[in-house]
């Protein structure tokens, strides 16, 4: 495991806010303009993209840790930030976590798009 220090740790952070912030910003735009099911069909295609670019621009200035820890990071901070703050306190419900389109998807392809773009950059270094 590579060691990272608290600012580097924060930086990982950020980059994986970024990402969980813009899928919610396809999940909030898109219950304004669409369906429920159009938008989490989006949130589900737009979630791997967002964290493949999202890890693209991580990987390529930072990289600081394996793409295996990153894809584990920011998955985490995906699963704690949906727990805590979109379920818990805007929602009241954990509802959401029944969803395998709205949430169990886009988790799993959220993991392997960070996965594959760490291993991508890497092999091309």
């Amino acid at each position: 495991m590579n060691k990272i220090n608290v600012k580097s740790f924060i930086i990982i952070l950020i980059h994986a806010f970024i990402g969980w912030a813009l899928c919610g910003a396809i999940i909030g735009i898109g219950m304004q303009v669409t369906s429920i099911e159009n938008t989490l069909i989006i949130h589900a295609i737009g979630a791997p993209i967002i964290f493949a670019i999202v890890s693209l621009i991580y990987f390529k200035k930072f990289n600081y840790t394996s793409p295996l820890q990153t894809a584990i990071i920011f998955l985490s901070f995906v699963i704690f930030m949906d727990f805590f703050v979109v379920a818990l306190l805007f929602e009241k419900s954990l509802e959401m976590f029944e969803s395998i389109l709205g949430t169990w998807l886009p988790f799993a392809l959220i993991f392997i798009s960070t996965y594959l773009t760490g291993l991508i950059v890497r092999i091309r270094k």
